[in-house]
């Protein structure tokens, strides 16, 4: 068992993507000066992500990008030995996927399409149909996509596929229907939080989520990017601006500790659950 440093990243990313390739390398040269081997960077950080969730203008839509664009080559070449998260918009067969990547510098580790939307992201992408963990030189992992963590069997259905760490990546903004004059002080910006330490500690793994920051049309992104541990607590963060949450931990040593005396995966009652 050894130690490892696994980072979170809030920052803003916009429609540009050349602009948006030079952040996401600064940012993972960042997180490689801090020692980091996997770095999670939010939803939507090439293209960036919709200006308006009531109702999206089919004009001005994130650039739509194939699983083999080179910018995603770009990304995984400038990774190397880092194990590097990013949120896209995908296009496949004329359908757009709001997605999720883990690339490596040997090449894509694992990919994800969000399964659970907002009703105005709906009017844009097509919902993913597929959760999975997949193997990585930082252990098994599992990728889910900002609105996902409200529904507590998306992380679940990870944990009990054998992701020890969950990566989500989000574009998740202040409340829209009842803004407060502060970030803190949103009841999106609690959510997001108590989302977070919830699956963290409910399937006893190890949870680094990231986050947009800034403004993209009429949406205020929270920033609060984290690293939280198999109890739910946090263990790195930033708050609204742009940073890295960077934290050491011994993954499966935490893990087998947290799920000592008490084992919330074997302890289970499927047989009384509903299953629909």
């Amino acid at each position: 068992m050894t130690a490892v440093r696994l980072a979170a990243a809030a920052a803003h990313f916009g429609r540009d993507l050349p602009r948006a390739v030079e952040r996401i390398t600064m940012v993972i040269e960042a997180a490689r000066k801090a020692g980091a081997a996997m770095v999670v960077l939010p939803d939507a950080a090439l293209g960036g992500y919709l200006a308006d969730l009531r109702s999206p203008d089919p004009d001005a839509l994130p650039p739509a990008l194939a699983a083999d664009a080179p910018e995603l080559r770009a990304v995984a070449t400038v990774a190397r030995d880092m194990v590097v998260c990013l949120g896209y918009s995908e296009l496949d067969d004329g359908r757009r996927y709001n997605a999720a990547v883990c690339l490596h510098g040997d090449g894509v580790l694992g990919s994800y399409r969000k399964v659970h939307q907002p009703p105005g992201e709906a009017l844009v992408y097509a919902g993913g149909d597929r959760i999975a963990a997949f193997d990585t030189p930082v252990g098994r992992l599992g990728m889910l996509i900002d609105y996902d963590k409200t529904f507590p069997e998306t992380a679940r259905t990870l944990a009990l596929d054998g992701a020890r760490v969950i990566a989500c990546l989000s574009a998740w903004p202040a409340s829209l229907t009842a803004r407060a004059p502060r970030l803190t002080q949103d009841r999106q910006s609690r959510l997001f939080d108590l989302y977070d330490c919830a699956r963290a500690a409910e399937n006893q793994v190890v949870w680094v989520s990231s986050n947009q920051t800034g403004v993209t049309g009429g949406l205020r992104f929270l920033g609060q990017a984290k690293v939280v541990g198999p109890g739910g607590d946090v263990l790195a963060r930033t708050w609204a601006k742009a940073g890295l949450a960077v934290a050491e931990l011994d993954v499966d040593a935490e893990i087998d500790r947290a799920r000592l005396v008490l084992s919330h995966l074997h302890e289970r009652r499927p047989e009384l659950y509903l299953d629909k």
